[in-house]
Order: C-alpha cells, then structure tokens, then sequence
C-alpha cells in the first residue's frame, strides 16, 4: 500500500510504501527529489529524466519528496551529480552524520515523519532555496515559454540554465517537460479525453502528447493510466 501527505516542510510531501505493494510501478520524472530510507539504509533520489523501476524484492520504503529545486539547498548536493540515480547518503555525507540520522530514524515509531523533522532542521538552520526557482517552476508548470521566463525573472537563459542545473539537474527546457508530462497526467487520469488534454497541458496536438509520453515515461499514456 502506498499513502503520502502534505510536510510541514513547505511544498514536501511525506510518504510511505509497504511491502505488501508488490507491484512495481515505474516513478515518473517529476522534477523532484527524495530522501529514503528502508532497511537500515538512507538513499537520495534523484532527479528523473526517464521513468524508474524499482529493482529488489518488495520492501516497506519512508520517503519525503521535496519540492523542484529545493533538496540541493537542503543536502549539499547539486541535482546534476544525481541525475537519474538512486544514491546511498553515505556516499554523499559525512559518515558520522549518516549514521547519527541512520539511528535516529530507525528509532522513530514513524519513520517518514522522523526524515520530515530531520528535513526541517536543516531547513531553520540553512538560508533555504532560492527564492527565484520556486518562481520558475510556478512560470514553467503554468506552461510559459523557457526564454520569457527568463526574461520575466530578470535572468539571462544561460545564468538559468546554469542554476537549474544545480538545483534540478538539468536544464529549463527538460524542467518545462517534465512538468508538463506531470499535468497531463494530472488530466488524463481525471478523465479528460486525450486530445483535450494534450491541448490543455500544452502540447502541439495528440500525436506531441503520445510522443512525449513515451520518451519521458517509457510507457504510452493508457498503459500508464491502466497501471
């Protein structure tokens, strides 16, 4: 079973997967990253350029999925370093402070809400995330081209390129995509025909909508619906 709720962390979401969810189902591009933990062990998600299939047997995952652009601030790892991976904590921390987290967390009677509240440490005792991504996402989500965002927020698209890379792991064009495909799956899976949908998340026409689909998910739009 999975479920997830709002964080307290502004933007975050918290949320669980039991191991009696056998199914693997692939995590889509979402401009987002996580921090995991199963078993003993903390991981960090990366940012997804393609669709992701969880490998292993099925086990019970903790997780908080932090805001587009938020967790490098949080974690001291630009996004491109983790581009499409899944990275033990250990690898990028210190190992004393994995390991104090590590106990903490594996003591905690929840331990999705222990990742939260080790997330909103960080986030009173760091000067945050720039306030500037969270005003590109909205810009980008809201379907705005990639050079009048730039030019809205007053940034030239290289310096841009160069922050999203950083925070995101990629670049704002790939951002602009992946929250795309996010909306149209948003519409279609509220039962907005296809070629509605396509028109309303911003895609050229359906044909666009199909293609996009397949590159960024690995999946065509109803198996993904079907699933």
């Amino acid at each position: 079973m999975y479920e997830e709720r709002p964080s307290r962390l502004t933007g975050a979401v918290v949320w669980r997967r039991t191991p009696e969810d056998s199914a693997a189902r692939p995590v889509l591009p979402d401009g987002c990253m996580d921090l995991l933990f199963s078993e003993g062990r903390l991981l960090v998600a990366g940012p997804d350029t393609r669709a992701h299939v969880p490998g292993g047997p099925p086990r019970a995952w903790a997780g908080l999925r932090f805001f587009p652009g938020t967790a490098p601030a949080l974690l001291g790892v630009p996004a491109a370093e983790l581009r499409d991976t899944r990275a033990e904590l250990a690898d990028l921390w210190p190992a004393a402070r994995v390991r104090r987290l590590r106990d903490r967390v594996a003591a905690a009677p929840d331990a999705a809400t222990a990742l939260e509240d080790a997330a909103l440490g960080w986030a009173a005792e760091s000067d945050g995330p720039d306030p500037l991504l969270r005003r590109l996402v909205e810009c980008l989500d809201a379907g705005r081209p990639v050079a009048a965002t730039a030019a809205g927020l007053g940034i030239g698209e290289r310096a841009l390129h160069r922050r999203c890379l950083t925070a995101f792991g990629y670049g704002p064009k790939t951002l602009a995509r992946v929250l795309r495909l996010q909306r149209a799956l948003a519409l279609a899976r509220s039962g907005v025909p296809y070629a509605e949908t396509a028109a309303r998340a911003g895609y050229a026409d359906q044909p666009h909508l199909a293609r996009d689909v397949r590159r960024l998910a690995g999946r065509t739009l109803g198996e993904l619906l079907a699933g």
